[in-house]
């Protein structure tokens, strides 16, 4: 079963458990996309108010692109899960031989690069949102102001939660071009948000 389609209770659940997974990446995931849901709440509760006839258009507009949003991130949940899975499994390899040895490490490279571009695509994805979310709390219903101010809130919080995860991923990449390229890429999302 794919942690997307469990129950909110279920989830919460599975990640107080002492599984590694779902973890600080999936709960990532699962922020960014409760920032999409409120930002696309917020949007629709202008939408159809006189007072707000001004913005209706452009209401409508983000109120689709969360839509979008919040369905990828919710499929990100699941994709966390996996590249972790892919790392655990490859540090499972057999390590009998100097080829052996060889392949394990090669695969583990390999997987951890790929837990590493997860985050990232969250980060990069939320980072692109943020500014979304901000005109939303600004044009839209003023009724509705928390609502989008803990949109931006989780909005962050599933920026600042992916790039601890590549970053932890990162420690562990022998590819000194790769962590050199994501590392600059997790300072300017960081620079740029916080």
């Amino acid at each position: 079963m794919k942690l997307q389609d469990l129950t909110l209770k279920e989830f919460l659940e599975k990640t107080a458990s002492n599984d590694a997974v779902p973890g600080g990446g999936c709960s990532s995931a699962l922020l960014a996309a409760i920032a999409a849901s409120l930002t696309e709440m917020v949007a629709k509760l202008t939408i159809g108010r006189k007072k707000y006839s001004d913005v209706e258009e452009r209401m409508k507009e983000i109120a689709m692109i969360m839509s979008e949003n919040r369905a990828q991130f919710i499929n990100d949940i699941d994709r966390d899960a996996v590249s972790y899975q892919l790392v655990m499994d490859a540090y499972q390899l057999p390590k009998n031989s100097d080829e052996e040895i060889a392949q394990r490490n090669r695969k583990i490279q390999h997987a951890t690069k790929i837990a590493s571009y997860i985050p990232m695509s969250i980060a990069q994805r939320a980072y692109c949102m943020k500014d979304l979310i901000k005109e939303t709390i600004q044009k839209g219903n003023i009724n509705a102001n928390s609502d989008g101010k803990v949109g931006l809130l989780a909005c962050e919080a599933a920026i600042k939660g992916s790039l601890l995860n590549v970053r932890i991923n990162l420690e562990n990449i022998d590819d000194e071009e790769f962590v050199y390229y994501m590392t600059e890429k997790c300072n300017e999302i960081e620079n740029n948000t916080f």
